[in-house]
Parts: C-alpha cells; structure tokens; sequence
C-alpha cells in the first residue's frame, strides 16, 4: 500500500496503483501547504456529519452502475458488502478521516481500494464529488429533519398536556407589557402547542423539497454514461429526482436556505416561549415555578434559582433564526455552476440539527415538570382586567356599548370598580373553549403529510441486500 511521508508525498508501494493520499483530482503536483489548508477548511470535520449518507450514495450508485454493465455482476455483492462494513463503522461513531486525505468521498474510495484493489475505483463511474455532495447533504437533511420533527411533535405532546391540565386556571393577559384581559394557562400552553404545527408545515415543505434525488447529475451538466437515475431515486426513497442536471447543482445552498427557513421558524417559536417562561418564572410575576433541579444558583446571592436553561434556550434559538441570512449571504450572488464558496454554508448548517433538536429536548423536558400559581387574579392589581367583560355586561343588558365603556372606565378612575370574575368565554379557541382536540388533529394530519416509512423502507432494503 501507498505511504503518506512526513511532508504529504505518496510513495507508489502497491501493484494496485492505490495512492493514499493523493487527491481524486490529482494531476501529479503537490498543493501548496498553506493554500491546502485555507481551501480545506473545516470540511474534514464537517464530512463527518455526512460519512454514513456517502455511503449509502455509493450503495445505490454502484447497484444502478451494475445493471447498465459498468460494474461486473460478480463484482456488486462484493461491494456492497464492504460498503455495509463501512456503514457500520460510521453507525459505532468509529469513522475518521485520514491526515493528507481530503474528504469523506476520498475516504470511503481509500477504503474500499485497500481492500478490493481496482475494483474500488469503480465506485466513480458516473458521477463528480458535486453529486456526490449533494446526495449526501439531501440524505442527512432529510434525516436530520425527521429527529426535528419527532422533538417538535414531544414539546406539542407536553404543551397540550398542561394546556388541557390548567384550561380552568386564569392569568392575566398583556398588551403593551400591561395588564389587558383574562386569559388563561390553558391558552398560553395551547397557543405555542398551535404555533408549533405552523412550523411543522415549514418543516413539511423543507422536507419535501430537500427529499428530491440529485444523484446522476455529475458536476450539473449529466453524463455520457446511460445512468438509470430512477433506479437510485427508488433505491434512496426519494420522492423525485432533480430532473434537471443544471438545477441540481444550483439546488446546493438552496436546500439549505429553505430548510434553515423552517428550523427559523421553529426556532422563533421556541425562543419567545421561552422569553415567556423566564418572565413569569420571575418574583415580579411568580406565574410559574421551574423544578428547582433545572435551575442554577448565584455565587453571592443564597437565594437565587436562575432560569439558565431557558436563558439559553432562547440565545441558541434567536442565533438559529439568523441561519438563513447565513446561507442566503454565502450563495445569493453565485451564478449558474458549482462554486467553492458552497463550502463554507456546511460549516453553519449541518450543526444546527443537533442545536434545536437540544433545545426542543430541554424545553419538552421542563414544560413537563413546570407548575403554575393557581390564584394569581385573586390579588385586587389585576381587577383592572376585568372590565371588558363589565362593559359586555352592560351593553347584553341593552347600554349603547360606547355608554358603557365610558361608564366602566370612569368608574375605574374613581376606585368603584368592582369586578366579576366569573367569566363565560365559549367561542372556538377561548378560554372555555380551547380547541385543543382540533389543534391535535391539525397536527396529526401534518405528521401523515411527511411519509417517512417510504425513505426509512427503502433505505433498509438497501442496507441488506447482500448484508
């Protein structure tokens, strides 16, 4: 086998012409070091994030590549059954990029040849490392949203439940951070429950989108190879393919965009809940109490049980909501084509899934736990609120309503205000009637819209043929 020598240089060492630390597009130079290093970047770090999607990529290529004659029929279990190995060491977390190797695919190719010998160099056949990329981003994405979804769906679970726990137990609601009208725990958990499935929409349409096969495009301009681009569409589980080769290119830093729209969203939900639950948590509210086990404390002051968690709940979601001018700032001048600069939007987005998916986690989790004051309107401040529902009083008892907002209103003024609260709200979505059923229904027939059974079914037949 080939031998990287301490200053990057490959030394021929096997009858099988494999050379470890050359790249694909060698031409028989060396880069300059430091140019190497500016133009690598972080990629090796961030190709660990798609090593198994490449993988399955590979799978699916070299299947469809066997039944257009360009791999041997003898010669496909073989790779796929080394391509599995490989898969199952991405799955024990036990994959790792080679220092002088430049990326995932290179990996994976390097693998494959130390093993098989020529017969792994076949796995390219067909297609660039720019199909190769975005079949692995599609893949990751389309993963990454299903565990965003299932933790959206958990915090909607938990919202609910405390929603319909609470429906009975009144709050004051605000315009203008003042005191406006009653409201209730069970709308405010109820509302971020229905918040959420506007989100799970977005999420719908960014998985949508993204579950759309780009594999056969090669570098965005096809192949003379008769490639059969349906048969890796069915072996993948997409939906569709990119039909057409120049826009699965320009489909790179797009996808991105629309998916960091959607986990904006769901980010803006979360965040200003969380402002929210920070705010009543306070003494100056005292409208809930966090368990005091997911607070932290002062180093100088006893008393203190800090909301941190939420704190920082809502600091990751408020940066997560700045994603997509990320992504749109990196590609929204590029024309046609492939470009470098696509690089440099893997660095902020495939970290971001594990970000919200933590912060759903945290807030599903304290949601759960968290308790509400029950006797909050009993203090005589909020009296105040109750004087709409004097003025509706008045004006079913036959007051022009405009007498009788002058009516309550000077009597305010004057401290002979004094209030009912015994309030009867029963239209859809009010306080004595939630909808909260509806609301899950809603969200329920969105879950249906997103067919995950039909990628997670297509993925495992392909991971055990030949297993």
């Amino acid at each position: 086998m080939d031998e990287i020598n301490k200053n990057g240089n490959t030394h021929q060492a096997s009858s099988q012409g494999v050379l470890q630390g050359a790249k694909l597009w060698s031409k028989g130079y060396d880069v300059n070091s430091e140019i190497e290093r500016f133009t690598v970047g972080k990629d090796r770090e961030m190709d660990l994030y798609l090593a198994k999607y490449d993988v399955l990529g590979s799978m699916a290529h070299i299947t469809m590549l066997e039944s257009i004659g360009l791999i041997g029929k003898e010669e496909l279990p073989i790779l796929l059954r080394e391509l599995r190995s490989i898969y199952d060491i991405c799955e024990r977390g036990e994959f790792v990029i080679e220092e002088g190797i430049e990326d995932v695919h290179s990996q994976v190719e390097l693998m494959l040849t130390r093993r098989l010998g020529d017969m792994g160099k076949k796995i390219h056949s067909g297609r660039s490392r720019n199909d190769q990329v975005l079949v692995d981003l599609k893949l990751f994405t389309r993963d990454a949203l299903k565990d965003i979804v299932n933790c959206v769906n958990d915090l909607f679970v938990e919202l609910i439940k405390k929603s319909n726990q609470y429906k009975n137990i009144l709050m004051p609601g605000y315009t203008h951070l003042q005191i406006a009208m009653p409201s209730s725990f069970g709308l405010w958990f109820g509302a971020y429950a229905e918040s959420l499935t506007d989100d799970m929409l977005f999420l719908q349409a960014a998985y949508k989108m993204t579950n759309r096969n780009p594999l056969g495009s090669a570098a965005g301009y096809g192949s003379s190879f008769p490639l059969n681009r349906q048969m890796t569409t069915d072996l993948l589980g997409f939906d569709s393919m990119n039909y057409n080769v120049v826009y699965a290119q320009m489909g790179r830093g797009k996808t991105e965009r629309n998916v960091a729209y959607a986990l904006a969203s769901v980010a803006g939900t979360v965040a200003k809940m969380a402002f929210d639950a920070c705010m009543f948590n306070s003494q100056n509210f005292g409208f809930v109490k966090l368990p005091k086990e997911c607070t932290t404390g002062s180093s100088i002051m006893p008393h203190k049980k800090n909301p941190d968690v939420f704190e920082l709940i809502r600091a990751k979601s408020n940066k997560l909501q700045a994603l997509p001018q990320q992504v749109l700032l990196i590609m929204n001048n590029l024309p046609v084509g492939y470009f470098r600069d696509l690089q440099m939007i893997k660095e902020v987005f495939l970290p971001a899934f594990e970000e919200l998916k933590d912060c759903l986690q945290m807030a599903a989790y304290i949601i759960n736990r968290m308790e509400v004051k029950e006797d909050i309107l009993d203090n005589p401040m909020y009296d105040p609120i109750f004087s709409v529902e004097e003025v509706n009083r008045l004006a079913v008892e036959g007051m022009p309503f405009r007498d009788a907002y002058k009516k309550v209103g000077l009597d305010i003024e004057s401290g002979n205000f004094t209030p009912d609260k015994d309030i009867h709200h029963t239209h859809e979505g009010s306080i004595g009637n939630l909808c909260n059923d509806r609301i899950e229904a809603l969200m329920s027939n969105i879950l249906d819209g997103f067919c995950f059974h039909k990628a997670e079914s297509a993925i495992s037949a392909l991971l055990t043929v030949n297993a």
